[in-house]
């Protein structure tokens, strides 16, 4: 029988703090220092209260349907308003308990469900990257409690569930990759698509007002990131060692390789490229962090800086949608390479569990096939079911403000107040 063990405890309880970290004040100010000055209060409220509002939402039913038992689609509804937690509050916590597929842990339930709460408060923070400028503070309230439970839970079932359809499939997704990154990279380009390019894109100025609160933010997302994907092994071990390591090779081989791709291509290497590139190297080994090898992490990262920097250029260059912050360029192009790069570079040693000792592993084309098809999943689940959630919020309060607000800034015409 397994019992809690107090480093283990420590040592989650020390990865929710800095995923939390990653929303507030991390990403709040990463996105606030990349937008225009009229906008940067209002993009900061909208992760500061993005941050309450997904906790309510955990509690009363996101988590329950994300985590319990349930069937392969959705969990069911006994852990409703966190209902009998009390029961067992200071016992080691099986997820599944009960089924074929347990997964027995040494932490309470209360420190599991808090590491998975921050995740998801940061997962719909990061979509207004892609929908910043230019999106109504109610719409984006009413649109993301839907799509926590809508869009977020059932995922995070499909994948971290031990019943879950892509679990039971083998999907191998250490933090994240289906669950945070492709989910929310495909729903802020989704949002992007519906709302339409701001006022003045393509023809003004609409460079960052401040990059050094954008630096800022960028540095706490890269030391949270530590916790975002280590706590993932929900214990203090090698796995949690070798998750920090190759999260940090990764975060520094994307951040060269981005800021190398664009010395090339535009002659100067930007500030703004380079944090970045490190967004897109913490990323793309998220889904791959408890799996692989320094070696393979650091190829993550290279490629990665390369692909999404075309992404966030090129590629939206090309198409012309107005992904203001590159939510989907950097979150949802890194959370595909990593994903498929989890399949293919995933270390045997490090996969097998006591359950399979005699080497049932994970590496190769079988697992990449079964990779691909956790990729292909997010990605029409998030995407159809947003745009589906979207129309709804646009027919309850409208999804965008009138021109004349966009153009005086969301700053003071949602909230009344500015930046001097």
């Amino acid at each position: 029988m397994q019992q809690v063990q107090p480093g283990d405890v420590a040592w989650v309880l020390l990865c929710t703090v800095l995923v939390l970290l990653m929303t507030i004040p991390g990403l709040a100010l990463f996105y606030a220092g990349m937008v225009r000055k009229k906008n940067v209060l209002a993009i900061m409220m909208q992760s500061f209260s993005l941050c309450a509002a997904m906790t309510v939402v955990w509690v009363v039913a996101g988590y329950s349907l994300a985590f319990t038992n349930g069937n392969a689609w959705i969990g069911d509804l006994s852990r409703l308003f966190l209902n009998g937690l009390a029961a067992d509050w200071n016992k080691a916590f099986t997820l599944g308990a009960g089924t074929d597929a347990a997964q027995p842990t040494t932490i309470p339930e209360s420190v599991f469900l808090m590491f998975q709460m921050a995740f998801a408060i940061i997962t719909p923070a990061v979509v207004t990257g892609s929908c910043a400028d230019r999106m109504k503070f109610s719409a984006l309230l009413l649109f993301m409690t839907l799509w926590s439970l809508l869009v977020y839970a059932p995922l995070a079932h499909w994948v971290w569930a031990p019943t879950g359809w892509l679990a039971q499939l083998g999907v191998a997704d250490f933090a994240g990759g289906t669950v945070v990154e492709i989910n929310c990279g495909v729903t802020g380009l989704v949002c992007a698509l519906m709302l339409g390019r701001r006022i003045g894109y393509g023809q003004e100025n609409m460079a960052p007002w401040n990059l050094a609160y954008a630096v800022i933010g960028a540095s706490l997302l890269w030391v949270g990131w530590m916790g975002f994907n280590a706590g993932g092994a929900l214990a203090a071990n090698g796995r949690a060692g070798m998750a920090v390591l190759v999260t940090q090779v990764a975060a520094a081989g994307a951040t060269l390789s981005w800021t190398f791709a664009e010395w090339f291509l535009r002659g100067k290497p930007s500030v703004l490229g380079a944090i970045s590139g490190a967004v897109a190297g913490l990323v793309a080994i998220t889904p791959a962090a408890g799996f692989v090898l320094p070696g393979p992490a650091l190829a993550i990262g290279i490629i990665s800086g390369v692909v999404c920097f075309w992404a966030a250029t090129s590629l939206k260059m090309a198409l012309r949608y107005d992904d203001s912050l590159d939510a989907f360029g950097v979150h949802g192009v890194g959370g595909i390479i990593g994903t498929l790069a989890t399949g293919w570079f995933a270390f045997g040693p490090l996969t097998a569990t006591e359950a399979a000792p005699d080497g049932v592993t994970i590496g190769g084309l079988t697992q990449f096939s079964v990779q691909a098809v956790a990729v292909a999943a997010a990605i029409v689940w998030s995407g159809g079911v947003s745009w589906v959630l979207l129309k709804l919020t646009d027919l309850a309060v409208g999804l965008r403000v009138s021109a004349e607000e966009e153009r005086e800034g969301l700053d003071i015409v949602l909230h009344g107040e500015q930046v001097f």
